[in-house]
């Protein structure tokens, strides 16, 4: 165990933008030791690795590493500086027997600083007699800490301390503690009374007769009354809503509406059995020249063997319905959902997914029929870590040149392919007439369209979730005088490990 071990002063399970850290680096020796400097760092960095596909029908197949440091600041705690000046040798310094104390800070930024010049070194690949460097680098805000792909993707944060001592063959003490990072949310949108939607129209089959005891000889010669002629099944049309710009906050219920819409005269009205909601997270994860699209999934809510009735058979045609809010909105997302963002090499966007169940059961004998419906809406997910009100205002004042950083672009801008999005998926507002995009009226079971899946990555134009042009960011020089966030922080729970550790690279050569 290395004698040098970093303690932080942690108020909070985790740390976000403007967060001031703080802590001490404690070195324990036994005798005299020669210490050149100590060096507090405080790092982030995004790491790929990814396997290529077999190659010429061979079991030989090619890993892929790609780290870019997205953070990087470090602190010299001895010698002061002004014994630095007056240093007068090259062979260090010498430090008593007991335990030595030497506190540092650093203040997160807002932004990423990565660079090719920063991470010169991490971004080389050396794949046999040629050496690769990430050609791919972008200034966005701190991405949030991200691990569980299964090691091919992890995004993580530390302190880290080095001892350097000053004989060349004598190994420098390093130790280093992992942490969380929960960034603040983008500045948000305004609001607006638009609504982005899926819709889904489909209509019930004609009664199917029920299974009917055969009659015997005798019973064949009694008359039996004429069937009974039911009217037609109902026919209607169901939209899943989100506010416009579709947000979802970490740790918030969906703000979601369900609406169910009459459309033709029917003696009977549908009855919601089943309703399912999921939050699918797409994590595009990059590797010099190799890429993948990972999907994972949290379930937000699931209800089955429901019966409540949609409506009624007396409304008039063009009615609509709203199911009752309160079967999901006390239901948070989980705190494992990480908020939307975009590293050089690995980045985070999801859809929501709701799927309806209605089931149909007309007088006479006839058999109940169910048709579940899907929904996909692309949506943005938030921190819900609102930035200080100064660095907003200091933001209004300062127009943000173009061509920064992240915040909102308009569904329409997010270029899904059209086989992942619900037909009728587009922005509305209360005055927009609700015409379908197209008239999907399906017998049982159903429903037209497919569900995507990405293959190739992040969508060709994906920034976010407003318009199509750059939306205001932050800026670091704007947050240099602004304190950290006060305000409440979301739960976010992420297994990286946090706690002491020893630094896995031993060697002198990058101290």
């Amino acid at each position: 165990m290395p004698p040098v071990r970093v303690q932080l002063d942690q108020h909070h399970d985790h740390f976000t933008n403007l967060d001031i850290i703080t802590g001490k680096v404690i070195l324990s020796l036994s005798s005299d030791e020669a210490i050149s400097q100590i060096v507090v760092k405080l790092e982030g960095e995004s790491m790929s690795r990814l396997v290529a596909p077999h190659v010429d029908n061979t079991n030989k197949r090619k890993v892929e590493t790609e780290v870019h440091k997205l953070l990087y600041k470090t602190q010299v705690v001895f010698p002061l500086e002004e014994i630095q000046r007056r240093k007068t040798s090259a062979g260090g310094f010498t430090l008593r027997p007991g335990q030595h104390q030497y506190p540092f800070h650093f203040k997160i930024p807002i932004n990423n600083s990565c660079s090719p010049m920063n991470s010169v070194y991490a971004n080389l690949n050396i794949v046999g007699p040629r050496m690769e460097g990430a050609e791919r680098h972008v200034k966005k805000t701190l991405p949030p800490s991200l691990c569980g792909l299964a090691g091919e993707a992890e995004i993580k944060y530390y302190v880290k301390v080095t001892v350097e001592r000053p004989q060349f063959y004598r190994e420098n003490y390093r130790h280093r503690v992992d942490f969380k990072f929960f960034p603040i949310e983008p500045p948000r949108p305004p609001e607006t009374r638009q609504e982005a939607y899926a819709r889904r129209l489909a209509q019930f089959t004609t009664d199917i007769p029920a299974f009917q005891k055969k009659r015997s000889l005798f019973e064949s010669f009694r008359k039996e009354p004429p069937p009974s002629t039911p009217g037609p099944p109902p026919r209607f049309q169901i939209d899943a809503r989100l506010p416009h710009p579709a947000i979802l906050n970490c740790n918030e219920a969906v703000p979601l509406r369900i609406l169910v819409k009459k459309l033709n005269e029917s003696p009977g009205a549908p009855i919601l059995t089943m309703l399912h909601i999921e939050l699918v997270g797409y994590t595009y994860i990059k590797a010099h020249d190799i890429a993948k699209t990972e999907s994972t999934s949290w379930v937000v809510l699931t209800r089955s063997h429901l019966a409540i009735p949609v409506g009624s058979a007396s409304d008039p045609v063009n009615s609509e319905t709203r199911l009752d809010p309160q079967l999901w909105d006390g239901v948070p997302l989980p705190n494992t959902v990480a908020p939307t963002f975009e590293t050089c090499n690995i980045s985070r966007f999801y859809e929501l997914e709701v799927r309806v169940g209605l089931s149909y059961e007309s007088t006479g004998n006839s058999k109940s029929q169910l048709i579940v419906l899907p929904f996909r809406i692309p949506t943005q997910v938030f921190s819900g870590i609102a930035p200080p009100q100064a660095l907003l205002k200091a933001m209004a004042r300062n127009r943000i040149p173009e061509g920064l950083s992240p915040p909102p672009p308009t569904p329409s801008s997010l270029l899904l392919p059209s086989s992942s999005i619900s037909p009728g998926y587009r922005p509305i507002t209360p005055n927009t007439q609700l015409q379908p995009v197209s008239a999907v009226y399906s017998k049982l079971p159903a429903v037209s369209g497919t569900m995507g899946h990405h293959q190739n990555g992040p969508p060709v134009g994906y920034a976010g979730i407003g318009g199509d042009e750059a939306p205001p960011s932050y800026e670091d020089a704007m947050a240099d005088e602004i304190g950290p966030v006060d305000g409440p922080r979301r739960d976010y729970s992420q297994n990286i490990g946090v706690g002491d550790r020893k630094d896995g690279n031993p060697g002198r050569l990058f101290p």
